[in-house]
């Protein structure tokens, strides 16, 4: 009696463990991840606007009075949100694309901060890159970017 029992549990043991194998449970989003990406869209938004030129789009995602702080050269340059996008509405001769890579996004309530390694490029080649530091806040259910900062610099790998 103990050997068969043995033979059915083992028996039963392997046609579990072939289920969970050949049909896994369906893949589900944790809570972290789609709270990342709600908070990694604004940014996107932000990209999207700059590509386009779009100063309106651009200044959708932002919150009003925010501000960006651009290394260049190991000295700081402090624009407004509302002086870059002047910048931004401005025509370029080449088309331009921001890209972040791997972003650490960290959030408590309604604050968050992105750290993201990024690629700009003009006319389809890296110009520069650095580290974008994102700061947002959540306002009325919608995350908006507070300040920016980064280190742009020229010696890029891949350019």
């Amino acid at each position: 009696m103990n050997l068969s029992y043995r033979f059915f549990a083992i028996l039963f043991f392997a046609g579990a463990l072939a289920a969970v194998t050949l049909n896994p449970l369906p893949a589900q989003t944790s809570p972290a991840a789609t709270d990342d990406q709600a908070v990694l869209a604004p940014i996107h938004e932000m990209f999207d606007a700059m590509a386009k030129h779009d100063a309106a789009a651009f200044k959708k995602p932002l919150l009003p009075g925010g501000s960006l702080t651009l290394m260049r050269n190991g000295k700081p340059v402090q624009l407004t949100f509302d002086a870059f996008t002047d910048i931004i509405a401005k025509p370029s001769p080449a088309p331009i694309e921001e890209r972040i890579h791997n972003p650490l996004v960290r959030i408590d309530n309604d604050l968050a901060v992105v750290w993201a390694p990024f690629d700009f490029l003009v006319d389809g080649k890296v110009d520069h890159c650095g580290t974008d530091l994102f700061n947002l806040v959540k306002v009325e259910g919608k995350w908006l970017i507070a300040s920016v900062a980064d280190t742009g610099r020229k010696d890029c790998s891949g350019k």
